[in-house]
């Protein structure tokens, strides 16, 4: 009897596998565990056995028939899963096709910067986000003790390493490399200041820094360069006015304002009510600066400046409010795909 037993289980395990369909389910079970099934019938026949039989025959038979019912629900449950997703879900209809993604903003501006500085001859040079007090100050004329490091609110690492606070870093690193070629750079990244988000500024934000470096350069091939650069980006009516400014690491030191696009000159929150926006911090390499990247100040000049991203791109498109670049919404950055 034992043996049949082990027959009829492997038996009816084996074809319960192979069912799809609610209704071979159910006429599995009449088969097997039904009033009239095999199993049912097996307990009616316990009567013929001898009497010291029967306990032992009764157990296997009851060990058997809660396998078949836990093996039966099982099964139920994965056809009602298969059969509730066939309803909801019709497989046999194509899939909706992944639209293209686009640039962001910042990263569309960007690309139309390194365009514009191609045409008079830069080529793009990276330096790392995370950088060293040297570099990022020291090198850059300004000491531990220096009162001017108080222009950046700085998001320090440790005592020695920080986010960089301008892309002004990589001008060294650049003058190192470069040694004693020419140079005629631009170096994009993202610069980190812990300062309040308005509609005009953000704790994080993209700045193109340039850097030319030879023999003769004077501050008008920096204005020259300044004016072009303007006038290619944002049309060729455009108005840029020169400032005087300090920078520590610029000598004489100039700050880049064109007439605000937004509101054409008649003051808005974002130009401050002022109808211009500084769009770039520029000036002579100051002498320590060049010294420190290895070039005789005696021999050398050169210029730099620091190109803002999120503001020209404010002015191009109509955008009043800075935030909206990092917001990541997507009604937002889908409008310049």
């Amino acid at each position: 009897m034992e043996e049949g037993l082990h027959n009829l289980e492997s038996e009816a395990l084996t074809s319960l596998g192979d069912i799809r369909e609610r209704k071979a389910l159910e006429a599995w079970y009449r088969s097997y565990l039904g009033k009239k099934g095999a199993i049912t019938e097996m307990l009616r026949g316990l009567g013929r056995l001898p009497a010291e039989e029967r306990p032992r025959a009764g157990q296997t038979i009851h060990r058997v028939k809660e396998r078949l019912e836990s093996a039966y629900r099982g099964r139920q449950k994965e056809i009602e899963d298969i059969g509730q997703l066939s309803e909801s879900v019709d497989i046999t209809l194509p899939g909706r096709p992944i639209g293209p993604g686009c640039l962001h903003l910042s990263t569309k501006v960007l690309r139309e910067i390194y365009a514009v500085f191609a045409q008079m001859g830069f080529q793009i040079y990276e330096a790392p986000d995370v950088e060293t007090d040297e570099l990022n100050f020291e090198l850059l004329n300004m000491p531990p003790y220096h009162p001017a490091r108080d222009m950046w609110d700085t998001f320090w690492v440790s005592d020695k390493v920080l986010l960089r606070t301008h892309t002004s870093p990589g001008q060294i690193r650049a003058m190192r490399e470069f040694y004693p070629e020419p140079i005629r750079v631009i170096l994009p990244g993202k610069c980190y200041r812990y300062e309040q988000i308005t509609a005009r500024s953000e704790h994080q934000f993209f700045q193109v820094e340039g850097l030319a470096i030879g023999h003769n350069i004077t501050l008008t091939d920096l204005k020259g360069t300044m004016i072009f650069a303007a006038r290619q980006l944002f049309g060729a009516e455009r108005k840029v006015r020169f400032r005087g400014s300090y920078f520590p690491f610029t000598e004489p030191s100039v700050e880049v304002d064109m007439d605000c696009i937004l509101c054409e000159g008649q003051g808005c929150r974002v130009c401050k009510h002022s109808g211009w926006l500084e769009i770039a911090g520029a000036g002579m390499v100051h002498p320590v600066v060049l010294e420190n990247g290895g070039y005789d100040p005696s021999q050398w000049t050169g210029f730099a400046f620091g190109l803002g991203v999120e503001r020209p791109a404010m002015l191009k498109h109509n955008i009043d409010d800075i935030r909206h670049f990092y917001r990541n919404d997507l009604r937002f950055l889908r409008q310049f795909g």
